[in-house]
């Protein structure tokens, strides 16, 4: 039997799940867990033989050999900040084909920025090298720009032109912004549905998207596409397996990137992303795998998995992987009006309790030496907290924050997945969030595949306790099928939790606009996601005003 906290006992032989590099590196580490970020990067130097970041040796391609579009992954921007916006692409022409279809050479590609979609008002523009070492991907910080404004941006190579992309800087740090809407999405299952909810969130006015995690999953996806059923298309039977190695996970980004609808909402909003575990493994806790993997071997898996997202995703070069350890939690400014802390709280965490049963709270899971974020990053959060300036106190993070009691009863069964699990976490977040004076604090939460709304309590079971903060949670874009207004289980949750003002379990993603006086949450779903094109409605309307916390329906 596994030790305490563990999911399951060791069945078969895991090895069998990783490729060949994969278990020789481990092998040559031995049978032990590592205990350095060092350690993991030597071994994933052995898996995936990759030099020091920008090293290349190979020769120069030359762009005008490039027979058809090498844009087909689209466009984005993300995490921007007063006077620089990070623009993101990835060059393939053939995008089902391990590097995409080009050789392993480099690639000159040209940028612009301006302050008009026919770019006859420039601003920035230059020259950079894609390498193939990176999956011939770009990340272009571009800085001297003016704060709190719009701005579009292009890539060229040879004689292709990449689509017009919108983006925006955040005003200046100090300044007594007025107001900012954003949008928050979580869970899109590419084999689950179509992604008509990006499509809508493109044709929205928001400034800034949050993406809370399970951009993609590393389930297989059939011929078909799964629930999308196609029948106007044949996808590779390469994706129809579980994502393991670097090309593995290199080829999933492919496959959701290459969705249009996903494609308009990033060249539409700059985002703000963060991962879940489906970006790696489900359920994944820290170099502990769902199945109990060697962790030698599962950081194999997890430094592969980080490498890719980072090279798909529109993220800084601080967020650059090293190994199997990647830096993701970070903050962010809209001058004075809010702070974004953006939290990991997949990579630090301790173990699951209770084997990650559903499961009463109890010793294992009530234990003070239990962390959801990791000492470093806990102290950071609170520590920024202290030094805030802001208005709102915007905290972007993944599983469900309050309690959230899962049947009636004294000793109602919890997930020990969620801060649930890691109640004394929850508990020093909380008590570091008062010491802080944080007065509007507002916890964005994915995860789940439903829409929640929350007040956050002192103490969740003593409903008459004192309202903290407020608590939205994005239902998935397309996790979970079509889903339906009042699952099976909407009566027990609003009795069993009294604090849970509101529950629906169709798709879509959250619209918050907060101002000085207010923070106004849309619940905003669509009827189905098995067929595309369905319309959008808003299920529900909340606000919660500054210095006064707990929502109420508009």
């Amino acid at each position: 039997m596994t030790p305490a906290g563990r999911r399951r006992a060791l069945t078969s032989d895991t090895s069998s799940r990783h490729d060949p590099e994969s278990r020789a590196a481990a092998r040559h580490f031995g049978r032990r867990r590592f205990l350095t970020v060092t350690a993991a990067a030597a071994a994933l130097a052995f898996s995936t033989n990759l030099p020091a970041r920008g090293a290349s040796g190979v020769a120069e391609l030359d762009a005008a050999r490039i027979p058809s579009d090498p844009f087909t992954l689209g466009i984005a921007s993300g995490d921007p900040l007063p006077g620089s916006v990070l623009l993101w692409t990835r060059l393939a022409p053939v995008p089902y084909e391990p590097g995409g279809g080009l050789p392993e050479q480099y690639v000159v590609v040209e940028w612009e920025v301006a302050s008009d979609e026919r770019f006859s008002l420039p601003v920035r523009s230059g020259t950079t090298i894609a390498h193939p070492e990176y999956n011939h991907s770009l990340h272009i910080e571009v800085d001297g720009l003016e704060p709190d404004r719009v701005y579009y941006y292009r890539f060229r190579t040879g004689a292709w032109i990449s689509e017009t992309g919108r983006t925006r800087t955040a005003p200046a740090t100090a300044s007594a912004a007025a107001k900012l809407t954003y949008a928050a999405v979580a869970c899109q299952a590419y084999h689950d549905g179509y992604f008509t909810v990006h499509r809508h969130l493109a044709q929205d006015d928001v400034d800034v998207v949050l993406h809370l995690g399970d951009y993609l999953y590393e389930y297989a996806v059939n011929s078909a596409g799964g629930a999308r059923d196609y029948t106007d298309r044949k996808l590779p039977d390469f994706f129809n397996r579980e994502v393991m190695t670097l090309d593995d996970y290199r080829l999933r980004y492919a496959l959701y990137k290459s969705d249009p609808d996903l494609r308009a909402a990033h060249a539409r909003h700059p985002f703000v992303v963060t991962w879940d575990d489906h970006e790696t493994e489900n359920n994944y806790a820290g170099d502990i795998s769902e199945n109990n993997d060697p962790p030698q071997e599962f950081l194999l898996r997890r430094a592969a998995a980080y490498r890719a997202h980072w090279e798909n995703q529109p993220l800084r070069s601080a967020q650059m992987p090293s190994g199997a350890d990647m830096r993701l939690y970070r903050r962010l400014q809209w001058g004075s009006l809010a702070q974004f802390d953006v939290l990991d709280t997949r990579q630090y965490r301790s173990d699951q309790a209770y084997r990650d049963t559903k499961h009463a709270p109890g010793p294992e899971s009530d234990d003070p030496a239990r962390t959801l974020t990791g000492a470093a990053q806990e102290s950071w959060l609170i520590d920024g907290w202290g030094a805030s300036q802001a208005l709102w106190n915007v905290m972007a993070q993944q599983v469900c924050f309050s309690q959230r009691k899962l049947e009636l009863g004294a000793e109602a069964k919890m997930s020990m997945d969620a801060w649930d699990g890691y109640r004394a976490s929850r508990r020093r977040v909380l008590d570091g969030a008062k010491a802080a004076g944080v007065e509007n604090l507002v916890v964005m939460t994915g995860d789940v595949h439903v829409g929640y709304a929350f007040d956050i309590k002192e103490d969740f079971d003593d409903p008459a306790s004192a309202t903290l903060g407020t608590e939205f949670v994005a239902t998935s874009v397309a996790s979970g099928r079509d889903g339906v207004a009042r699952p099976s289980n909407w009566d027990t949750y609003l009795k069993a939790n009294p604090h849970l003002k509101f529950y629906d379990g169709r798709r879509g993603y959250v619209r918050v606009a907060l101002d000085r006086r207010t923070a106004r949450a849309d619940f905003r779903t669509v009827s189905a996601v098995t067929t595309p094109g369905a319309p959008i409605t808003t299920a529900a309307s909340f606000v919660t005003e500054a210095g006064n916390p707990g929502i109420e329906p508009v």
